[in-house]
């Protein structure tokens, strides 16, 4: 995985519009599962993520053109967006996968274990220390996801590892975002990454099916591409805005807002999706899935407000590596300064 660097200029961070990209991205997020599960079946999984990223080109590529200014096709960024677009594909590949085996609400909660991987990634890779507050809420929070996935129990099923994959594979992705920082445009980095996903899903749905004993249980992975119907393609169509428009709107709040601002906003997708799976197909969680819920958000949110007590926070670029629930300040160096905050 590529290292991010200490060295990205300071940036201004605008909190209001990224709380407000964060709960219109996971209102998109939610409306995309949503029709992706629906889907699912008539269309086989890899045909879904090509079409999504080929109307994302359609849209996007002609917009960019239109715009000019910082908007372009040709970035000298691409290697790192290539890296993202490969961990983001791979990811939500487990984590869709994994729908026709599990409810909505607990493919999604074992999946925010995200933050938790990211609070590790960014102790790896970004040099952020990890006092006894943050590494016992990392334990807490790790003790949810093993809650929601019942590992030893009967209801327990191997392809909840799938979204926990796609948890560690997210993380990786989003340590690489704030290397791109708020000099690239939110538009070409839709286009690289979900573009970048229509050219490798195939060769990846290839290497899945030839490696991997496809049973009648994963038709969804068939590797065909059937042409849709009039009704289909409406849906296909408005997936791949959907889902454009959700990407669009979370890597612009990585962009201009400090994440221990608006960390605990990104949980709010768990209760859209629990409600709408229960509303749209009548999925209960389970009271392992509520509980194991319930300790993520509890320690994401006490890392969220650990950031927020931090004195030089206010005043602080965003971080280096962002993330969805931040794990500090940008990477420490034996030349800087200490943190404000030693026992975080």
């Amino acid at each position: 995985m590529t290292a991010v660097s200490a060295d990205a200029p300071a940036q201004s961070s605008r909190p209001l519009e990224g709380i407000a990209c964060v709960l219109g991205g996971a209102w998109c997020f939610v409306g995309q599962d949503l029709l992706i599960k629906d889907l699912l079946g008539a269309q086989p999984l890899w045909m879904l993520i090509f079409v999504r990223a080929c109307i994302s080109i359609l849209v996007l590529a002609p917009l960019i053109l239109w715009l000019g200014g910082n908007h372009r096709l040709y970035t000298p960024l691409w290697p790192i967006h290539l890296v993202r677009a490969f961990l983001l594909t791979a990811g939500f590949a487990m984590f869709y996968a994994a729908f026709p085996f599990m409810p909505l609400a607990e493919v999604s909660t074992i999946f925010f274990s995200a933050p938790l991987f990211i609070g590790i990634l960014a102790a790896l890779f970004l040099g952020e220390r990890m006092g006894i507050h943050r590494i016992v809420a990392l334990m807490v929070g790790f003790s949810g996801v093993v809650l929601a996935m019942a590992p030893g129990q009967e209801s327990f099923q191997w392809v909840a590892l799938l979204p926990l994959f796609c948890a560690l594979s997210y993380a990786a992705s989003m340590i690489l975002t704030r290397r791109v920082g708020d000099g690239e445009s939110s538009l070409t980095m839709g286009l690289w990454t979900i573009g970048g996903s229509g050219v490798m899903i195939w060769p990846l749905g290839w290497l899945v099916t030839t490696l991997v004993p496809m049973g009648p249980e994963f038709h969804h992975l068939r590797l065909e591409f059937i042409v849709p119907g009039v009704e289909q393609m409406a849906n296909l169509a408005l997936l791949g805005v959907v889902g454009m428009t959700g990407y669009i709107l979370l890597s612009r709040a990585y962009q201009v807002a400090n994440a221990s601002l608006i960390a605990p906003f990104d949980y709010a997708y768990l209760p859209f999706a629990a409600t709408a799976a229960w509303f749209f197909w009548g999925e209960v969680p389970s009271l392992n899935t509520l509980s194991g819920m319930a300790l993520i958000i509890g320690a994401g949110l006490y890392i969220g407000y650990r950031e927020l007590r931090a004195p030089a926070r206010a005043v602080s670029p965003a971080p280096v590596g962002e993330t969805v629930i931040a794990t500090g300040v940008p990477a420490v160096t034996e030349d800087s300064a200490e943190p404000p905050d030693s026992t975080m």
